[in-house]
């Protein structure tokens, strides 16, 4: 399969339906993954959550729409799926910078393209891997909030604030594990936290129970956040459009051990 080209035709379909409610269930299908690992590699590979680049093309061609059209305002919100024309309105504005009462013919809109995906077809450096079962732990752990565009300097600083404070009475930190935004809409999409855990129970840090699941398993001879970002991009870029796994809703891992780093990705 050709991931550009199904995600081509994905935000095609996307384009033919944005005044019907549109089924993730179906866009997945067109990948041949589950909705968790589409929304996932939509997101990675455009940089936009999937909700937000709907979000964002109903509200563009909306515009171009009253613009051209002198349409209603009503008409046109319950069309391009808002529930009123206040929370349309507060959308458009948001967007546009704008009501939409006050288009005009010398009205500048906001124009968001629809994403075309060149489709290339490049052999792409292999990567090891193995599949693990690993039972259920119970880890101990503090977290900081972060985002995908922030995360690769927030999590190393982190990391070395909190295993300095805490190394010389409870060691080395064993496991960072990396969170997702939990709103409905855009679940799985964005980056919430980075936590750093420990195996031993420690005062004053959360308890968190990792449930027994697969994982694949990717051995990185390094401790080093830039390396480990490298395998992780490669992992999410470059190995999961071309394979077949499903991934679970569960958080990723790495397990910091012996001087290197095991990066645990959640499979079903």
């Amino acid at each position: 399969m050709n991931i550009y080209k199904a995600l081509n035709e994905i935000t095609l379909y996307i384009d033919e339906h944005l005044d019907e409610k549109i089924s993730y269930d179906k866009l997945a299908r067109m990948l041949g993954v589950n909705t968790y690992t589409m929304q996932r590699l939509f997101a990675l590979l455009t940089n936009i959550t999937l909700a937000d680049y709907i979000r964002k093309r109903r509200l563009s061609v909306a515009g171009e729409e009253l613009y051209l059209d002198n349409g209603k305002i009503i008409d046109v919100a319950f069309k391009y799926c808002y529930d009123n024309a206040t929370s349309f309105s507060r959308a458009f504005m948001n967007f546009h910078g704008i009501k939409p009462s006050q288009i005009s013919k010398e009205t500048k809109l906001k124009i968001f393209p629809r994403i075309v995906f060149e489709e290339k077809n490049e052999t792409k450096e292999s990567i090891s891997y193995e599949i693990v079962e690993l039972d259920e732990m119970v880890l101990y752990g503090t977290y900081v909030k972060t985002d995908n565009d922030h995360i690769e300097f927030d999590a190393p600083k982190f990391f070395a604030e909190i295993e300095n404070k805490n190394i010389d009475r409870y060691g080395e930190i064993n496991y960072g594990m990396v969170t997702y935004d939990e709103n409905e809409e855009e679940c799985h999409e964005k980056t919430n936290a980075y936590w750093v855990l420990y195996t031993q129970e420690i005062p004053d840090l959360e308890k968190v129970v990792i449930p027994k699941s697969k994982w694949l398993m990717f051995k990185i001879p390094s401790q080093e956040a830039k390396d480990i970002r490298e395998i992780s991009q490669q992992f999410y870029l470059e190995f999961l459009p071309s394979c077949k796994y499903n991934l679970s809703d569960l958080p990723e891992l790495e397990y910091y051990h012996d001087g290197v780093t095991d990066f645990l990705v959640p499979i079903i």
